[in-house]
């Protein structure tokens, strides 16, 4: 622009003797950034600026406004005391330069991103297999003490103990079974089923309320007629004593469990309330993740192991309903319903 603005001095000073060639040549090389020319605040020449922009005043105006904010003006004094000033934008080649270290750091996030997706599902899929493998293997070491149980509640039956105890022994064993069931499933797509789960849920919690102290006062509330969905049976209940163990531990062993189930035209909710310790807000979606927990012990995988029952295996959702700190805390499942 230093250069455009001494080939215009050179010549409005130019006479019959000055070789204007190299001057004009420079005017003609720019072919791409936009110029206006003013003399006592009037535009008296333009270079690559639309014709539209220039037949409205107005435009013109706005447009060298813009110019004069892009960049300071070039002061061409050719003569005492008269004075041009050169006003002048980016080209469009300049304004694409700007944008592309943007470009280029987006691109590297991407790539970046993929590579860590790529190595977190790697390693996912890694821990999945390991924790998938030792499930089984669980299951499979579970299965030979359990058949010898089997057999020898068969002998006690014959020794003529007292009935009502070898029906107790024999509910465990079914509940041993059915664990070991749930251990064998995973890291395996489950069948489900159409069933009813009105009673589906209450076998798992009359289970529990049998199991557990008389401190803790349990109601359960559901509609008369049967509501059917699509479930495994077997992977609900470890739902349903997922969260009723993890209330009665939020009550630490004292108060009130209330299941209900409700249902509207598309689907089916299970609503399991406690009079626990509460969860904060902040906590709603953390409490599903994999190894958060607030025990002391806890591994932080029973919620997460619920969420992905509920959520991948049977298409349903999960979430805190309710809960207030000091009060208690409201979970609800929710599943379409079969029509």
């Amino acid at each position: 622009m230093n250069l455009l603005a001494k080939a215009q001095k050179t010549l409005i000073n130019a006479d019959e003797n000055t070789d204007v060639e190299l001057p004009l040549q420079i005017f003609k090389n720019n072919t791409s950034i936009p110029v206006i020319l003013t003399e006592n605040d009037s535009i008296i020449n333009t270079i690559n600026i639309d014709e539209a922009i220039l037949k409205d005043k107005t435009k013109a105006m706005d447009f060298l406004s813009q110019l004069k904010k892009e960049n300071d003006p070039i002061i061409i004094e050719y003569a005492p005391d008269k004075y041009q000033k050169w006003y002048y934008g980016n080209s469009a080649l300049l304004n694409k330069l700007k944008y592309y270290p943007i470009a280029l750091l987006l691109i590297i996030f991407l790539f970046s991103a993929l590579i860590y997706y790529f190595y977190r599902s790697t390693k996912i899929a890694t821990q999945n297999k390991l924790w998938a493998g030792m499930a089984k293997e669980t299951a499979h070491q579970i299965g030979t003490p359990l058949s010898s149980l089997i057999g020898w509640v068969e002998i006690l039956k014959t020794e003529n103990i007292d009935e009502t105890t070898t029906i107790e022994i024999e509910k465990d064993i079914d509940r041993l079974q059915t664990i070991t069931d749930r251990f064998s499933k995973i890291g395996s797509e489950p069948v489900l089923e159409k069933s009813n789960i009105i009673e589906e849920t209450l076998k798992t919690y009359n289970y529990l309320q049998s199991r557990f102290s008389k401190q803790i006062e349990f109601s359960f509330d559901s509609p008369k007629s049967a509501i059917y969905t699509m479930l495994n049976p077997t992977l609900h209940s470890w739902t349903i004593e997922n969260l009723i163990k993890n209330a009665i531990d939020a009550m630490k062993g004292k108060g009130k469990i209330t299941v209900s189930i409700e249902e509207d035209s598309v689907t089916v909710k299970i609503n399991i309330t406690d009079t626990g310790s509460g969860i904060p807000k902040n906590q709603f979606n953390t409490i599903f993740e994999p190894g958060f927990t607030t025990k002391k012990r806890g591994w932080g995988l029973g919620l997460s192991l619920t969420k992905r029952i509920v959520k991948e295996y049977h298409k349903g959702s999960i979430k805190v309903l309710h809960s207030e700190i000091g009060k208690g805390t409201t979970m609800q499942i929710s599943l379409k319903k079969l029509v």
